[in-house]
């Protein structure tokens, strides 16, 4: 299986074309920030201290939720591009079992997704240096990594089980398409959690990759929340993490960063065993 993984690798790593696609969402949402979403949180926000760096972090946060799952999707183009060439059947029948190839598959994607999202870190650092934000204090990004890890294995999971129905390179393009345009509404980059309908809503806070956007916000800006609303009462405090996506609430519950990591770890235990043993068993 090493052999079949480093194959992927190289093969994902020379498509300069696939590295750039799989980071298309993540230029959009950079590029539409740049434009005219910063300045609109930002002035949405003008009453409250350091309300730049607020939607900074609030915008890189998402960027991140966002790497996480369409670095993997591109990586997944592999094992689309396989079947529709017929390769798998060349592998099939090889010594090689088809479980370990499938492992080969999701590790390659994962391996992919967890480098390309560790990229889109150093540009959000990049980024926060240049307008004044700052280093991201060392403890805050150990915690970023280890949610880095974790929601790229969910992503992983949920995006193989979808690949795996997925035969033809025109239908992997239009789930691709279709992914990168809904994925700034699912973590509420575009439009912020608390904006949406209420029914909207309950869709997006049981999304796992909503959940991880959630918890990296919850790393990210914590420092810079603390400061720009010491002092500040309670319910304001909890009305702007309801509104930006910062806290998840249905009804009267509040979602736990507990409750957050159980279902990203759930979910990745959910589709890779789900994933695993369709690609085991399905027929060439």
């Amino acid at each position: 299986m090493t052999g079949f993984l480093s194959r992927n690798l190289k093969v994902f790593f020379r498509d300069r074309a696939a590295v750039f696609f799989s980071l298309l969402a993540v230029f959009i949402i950079l590029g539409l920030y740049l434009l005219f979403l910063g300045d609109v949180w930002a002035g949405n926000l003008a009453d409250v201290p350091g309300s730049r760096l607020l939607a900074d972090r609030w915008i890189m946060s998402g960027i991140l939720a966002v790497a996480s799952l369409t670095t993997t999707m591109g990586a997944f183009g592999i094992m689309v591009d396989d079947k529709y060439k017929n390769l798998v059947k060349d592998f099939y029948s090889s010594p090689v079992s088809r479980s370990k190839l499938a492992g080969g598959y999701i590790l390659s994607s994962y391996i992919i997704g967890v480098i390309m999202t560790f990229v889109a870190l150093v540009f959000a650092q990049l980024y926060l240096l240049i307008n004044g934000g700052g280093l991201i204090p060392l403890m805050t990004l150990i915690k970023i990594i280890g949610l880095i890890l974790l929601s790229t294995l969910a992503n992983t999971a949920l995006v193989l089980f979808i690949v795996s129905f997925i035969s033809s390179q025109n239908a992997f393009g239009t789930a691709s398409s279709i992914l990168g345009t809904l994925i700034g509404f699912i973590t509420g980059i575009y439009i912020p959690v608390g904006i949406l309908p209420t029914a909207i809503q309950y869709v997006v806070k049981i999304f796992p990759v909503s959940h991880a956007a959630l918890l990296l916000r919850q790393a990210m800006m914590e420092a810079p929340m603390a400061a720009s609303f010491a002092g500040a009462p309670a319910a304001q405090v909890e009305g702007f993490k309801e509104m930006m996506g910062v806290t998840f609430k249905l009804g009267s519950y509040t979602f736990t960063p507990a409750v957050s990591l159980a279902i990203l770890v759930g979910t990745a235990l959910l589709f890779y065993a789900l994933s695993v043993g369709r690609l085991s068993v399905k027929k060439s």
